[in-house]
């Protein structure tokens, strides 16, 4: 049997290492049907995170839910400082090898205690969560928030991407399938699925604005994903 079945799609620390050091991609799940995605999808990922976050590259940073940092090294040249975050060791010893540098450092942690432990919050004046809001519970989301708007307070602008639409699920899982009960378990194959509405709800209560976007129909998952660009209340 291949060993890589047994760990499920929302597991992120021990099926990556079940992959070649050099399959980044593979690593973080951004593959259709097996093979890496084409690299003018990953052009319209990076496209929609420098344009939600605007990065003037003088902006500091902060990524959570990094990952091994494939898609980060991407944004590198719109910052003076790069902090990515991501609960996987394994992830991030990739990363650290692959593209750590002077200005650019990667942490393997949990990201609400590294949001309650950071000694200088308030320098970072962005904020990224691509693809992992989905895999905390409304309570742990709802802390990310909280602590990104109490203690960032630098922060302007959040940029949360990949984001699976719950008034979408249709359009992902087969015909005929009871996926009712998937839609609110964070460790399923897609994480929590929330409506746009569910989120502007979560984002107000820790004080954000939210402005919904979508991908362009050609993305390879716009069908059932969108992305959400967070500002701070006035």
């Amino acid at each position: 049997m291949n060993d890589r079945m047994e760990y499920p799609k929302s597991d992120y620390k021990e099926y990556p290492k079940t992959l070649p050091p050099d399959d980044l991609w593979g690593q973080v799940r951004r593959t259709i049907y097996g093979k890496p995605v084409p690299d003018e999808q990953i052009q319209m990922i990076v496209d929609s995170m420098r344009d939600g976050l605007l990065l003037s590259g003088d902006d500091r940073l902060l990524e959570l839910g990094c990952g091994n940092g494939a898609l980060s090294r991407y944004l590198f040249d719109g910052c003076v400082e790069f902090v990515g975050v991501d609960f996987s060791d394994y992830l991030i010893s990739v990363a650290q090898r692959n593209f750590e540098a002077p200005g650019r450092r990667f942490v393997a942690d949990d990201a609400i205690h590294f949001l309650r432990s950071e000694t200088h919050p308030e320098r970072f004046s962005k904020a990224l969560c691509y693809a992992m809001l989905s895999y905390l519970s409304d309570a742990q989301a709802g802390a990310v928030l909280s602590e990104l708007a109490t203690r960032f307070t630098g922060i302007a602008t959040l940029f949360l991407g990949n984001l699976p639409d719950r008034e979408r699920a249709h359009r992902f899982f087969p015909e005929g399938k009871d996926f009712s009960a998937e839609l609110d378990d964070p460790a399923s194959q897609i994480g929590q699925w929330r409506s746009p509405e569910q989120l502007e709800a979560l984002a107000a209560q820790a004080g954000w604005h939210t402005r919904i976007e979508r991908m362009p129909d050609s993305f390879y998952q716009a069908h059932y994903r969108y992305n959400a660009v967070l500002e701070r209340a006035r």
